[in-house]
């Protein structure tokens, strides 16, 4: 996995919060954050893409890993589709960045 990937993670700030361009891969083994590739947080969820199960998943995942409440955090674009663009309210980039690299490093690195 390439961990360098971090620095290229395509945040943007918005008026409403920070959006995350994110890539689900669902019908995983687990339910975690995988990787970045090409400026997208990848998210594996176990959850299949029907009726919304998926987004819901990748939303409480979400919602853990940054540490914020589920409610701050929405399906801004791809609701239908792998590539998303997640909102997240009340959380700066740099926090986004810090919490997403401390999941994706080595054990005894984060």
């Amino acid at each position: 996995m390439e961990r360098r990937g971090l620095l290229r993670l395509a945040l943007r700030t918005t008026a409403d919060g920070v959006v995350i361009p994110v890539r689900v891969i669902a019908r995983s083994p687990r339910t975690r954050i995988s990787d970045v590739r090409a400026g997208r947080v990848v998210v594996r969820v176990s959850a299949a893409p029907v009726d919304g199960a998926a987004n819901l998943a990748l939303v409480k995942l979400l919602a853990k890993a940054l540490a914020v409440p589920a409610g701050t955090i929405r399906i801004a674009a791809g609701a239908r589709t792998r590539d998303k663009s997640v909102l997240v309210a009340g959380v700066s980039p740099t926090t986004i960045t810090g919490r997403v690299q401390a999941l994706l490093a080595p054990p005894g690195q984060g």
